[in-house]
């Protein structure tokens, strides 16, 4: 079968695409940025890149066209699919005709930490012998990409509520089927899509009702807006993680940036875990993950040594360089819960030394302004906070951060904060990039200016 994928080039997409050809299938795309290093995984395993939206993507024409969520009505080559007649479907009904049905589907969904936890279930299964196929919206270290068609019936997916495509406005994780869900934590975000939390709610409480019976719901013990969505109907068991829940997964005996604690389970101890990773939220993460291996048939203990191995996807709290003494770390964060969360977590780590945050408002959700008055206070543990605050932001930059004082610069010029940002930074600082997308390669210039 030819297929061809619009959109191809994001991390979702691309990973269709690489699934699509394990599976035997011919496999071209068309997207506006083709470049590395999703284009390069891309025409590695053999599928041929179109940049653009000439019509002429479409010939010879293709048995089906996969069209991703970033497609609109008006995009030549969406107009030219529903002119011809041609067969289209969204990424994850593809997903779930064509491979899930007949797999145990492991979903990791929540406003954050989707991608860590889903990456940790896939590498617990792996550790254990088990072959797990996976879609990441990320590339796990461990695996070194973000697609595997696996060797076995399970199948880890990291479930997004953003909606599915122009024709499917459903969440994307209605689709997938999961016998064993992890439900981490849930916030509004996703402005551009979603009026308010109640929305959000609603489509997770979609995602409850496909969970069969004889499947395992995991959720945190202190989430009131998880909590509302459960009790509109849940007919699957409960699981419950949080640091200090006596019933369920627990943890206690915690190093103070999380990097070691005591798993424990109804109150019992089940082994200790030293690792890699800080902060609070991971050690909330592994609980969930743990739970999940578990109803998958991996025992406590290979669990807890999958994760003493556990590497992080890239982007997430990932170490970009050290010159001298000065540390750039490469972060995903971009709602204020998440920057938080990642500078409390930075903060426990490195004690007293110097934090300075560098962060781009990309996403839709903070180019929209919807939650900036929640920034000045997320970023309360930086030392130094440098701001990028390009033309078409939609809010007063200036005026949101003003609280933070003279803490914090913010300027419409990447070159400018690079060279600021250098000119102060001193052995022993911690520089946390926080951003949804390139950022203008500002970490390699960051790293080359501090040289």
């Amino acid at each position: 079968m030819h297929i061809h994928i619009l959109g191809i080039c994001g991390t979702f997409m691309g990973g269709i695409a690489q699934l699509a050809v394990a599976l035997g299938h011919r496999v071209t795309g068309s997207d506006a940025n083709v470049y590395p290093p999703m284009s390069t995984q891309l025409e590695a395993a053999g599928i041929e890149l179109r940049e653009g939206w000439d019509v002429a993507h479409l010939d010879p024409v293709p048995d089906i066209v996969v069209i991703g969520n970033a497609m609109s009505r008006g995009n030549p080559l969406v107009e030219a699919v529903l002119e011809r007649g041609l067969r289209y479907t969204s990424g994850p009904q593809w997903l779930a005709e064509h491979l899930l049905a007949d797999r145990w589907v492991l979903a990791a969904a929540g406003t954050h930490g989707k991608t860590t936890v889903s990456s940790m279930i896939a590498w617990i299964l792996e550790y254990a012998n088990l072959e797990p196929g996976f879609l990441i919206g990320g590339v796990p270290l461990n695996f070194g990409v973000s697609a595997r068609l696996g060797g076995s019936p399970f199948f880890v997916v990291e479930a997004d509520e953003y909606d599915t495509a122009f024709f499917d406005k459903r969440s994307k994780f209605v689709h997938y089927h999961a016998r064993t869900l992890v439900m981490n934590n849930l916030e509004f975000d996703h402005a551009d899509i979603f009026d308010d939390l109640g929305m959000i709610q609603r489509q997770f409480h979609h995602l409850v009702r496909t969970v069969p019976g004889n499947g395992l719901i995991v959720t945190p013990d202190d989430s009131a807006s998880l909590d509302a969505v459960l009790d509109m109907g849940c007919w699957t068991p409960l699981e419950r993680f949080g640091l200090a829940t006596e019933h369920g997964w627990g943890a206690r005996d915690l190093a103070p940036d999380g990097s070691a604690f005591e798993v424990t389970f109804d109150g019992q101890p089940r082994g200790r875990l030293s690792w890699k990773l800080t902060g609070l939220h991971n050690v909330n993460n592994a609980l969930a993950a743990l739970a999940a291996s578990r109803h998958a048939g991996v025992p406590i203990g290979v669990g807890l040594e999958a994760l003493a191995a556990f590497r992080n996807a890239r982007r997430r709290m990932e170490l970009a360089g050290e010159v001298n003494g000065i540390r750039v770390y490469d972060d995903f964060a971009h709602h204020p819960t998440a920057i938080e969360t990642t500078l409390h977590g930075l903060r426990a780590h490195v004690g007293e030394r110097r934090i300075i945050a560098i962060l781009e408002p990309r996403s839709n959700t903070m180019r929209m302004g919807v939650m900036a008055e929640r920034l000045p206070d997320s970023l309360a543990e930086a030392d130094r906070v440098f701001v990028y605050a390009p033309d078409g932001l939609g809010w007063d930059a200036p005026a949101v951060f003003r609280p933070l004082g003279e803490r914090v610069e913010v300027c419409d010029d990447i070159e400018r904060i690079v060279a600021d940002v250098a000119g102060i930074a001193r052995s022993g600082d911690q520089l946390l990039v926080m951003s949804n997308g390139g950022f203008g390669g500002i970490h390699r210039k960051l790293l080359d200016a501090l040289q």
